[in-house]
């Protein structure tokens, strides 16, 4: 059954990786094709190295383990960084086996969105007004969690609007979510 269960992990048609405290100990061949290597580049490395900041690496952990604490898992999509450091949208799914301490073992899976969602050059401010947009949170609800005012965040959507061409928030939403219009 071993032999199966290592068929299945390394030839998964998703990106499979086994992170211990947010470090990459072990990843399949889907995982090494959609970050620009092989498996054997990825063994032992920060899983920070492959976000466009280390703070995005640190926003995002602490909203994952606080989701993590309550369920043991947690999904979002956001914007990666490949080893040639080229960005792109990613699908990133994970699961914790030590649920008492979420991030010292862990089950992820990143998914590349590149085909139904191409990276537009976003500041970090946008990208996270953007991310908390597509969640279905007001201006308001954004400023809170941002230390912003709405104010603020209505100069950021507008931008957003811009750069993707939109006429309306729900435009907006549906190309930041590579959801056919």
């Amino acid at each position: 059954m071993m032999e199966i269960d290592a068929l299945a992990f390394e030839h998964a048609p998703v990106g499979l990786t086994l992170l211990e405290n947010r470090i990459i100990r072990r990843c399949n061949l889907q995982f090494a094709a959609t970050f620009g290597g092989e498996t054997a580049d990825f063994i032992d490395v920060p899983l920070a190295r492959y976000y466009p900041s280390i703070e995005d690496y640190s926003r995002i952990g602490e909203r994952a383990l606080a989701i993590m604490r309550d369920t043991g898992r947690y999904s979002d999509e956001r914007v990666m960084k490949r080893r040639d450091g080229t960005l792109f949208w990613c699908r990133a799914r994970g699961q914790s086996v030590t649920p008492e301490d979420p991030f010292r073992r862990g089950v992820w899976s990143f998914t590349d969105l590149s085909d139904e969602r191409p990276v537009v050059e976003l500041t970090r401010r946008e990208r996270e007004v953007a991310i908390l947009t597509c969640r279905g949170m007001t201006s308001k609800e954004i400023g809170l969690e941002l230390g912003l005012s709405y104010r603020t965040i209505e100069v950021y959507r507008a931008r957003l609007l811009d750069k993707f061409q939109a006429r309306k928030l729900a435009e907006l939403v549906a190309k930041l979510s590579g959801m056919p219009l």
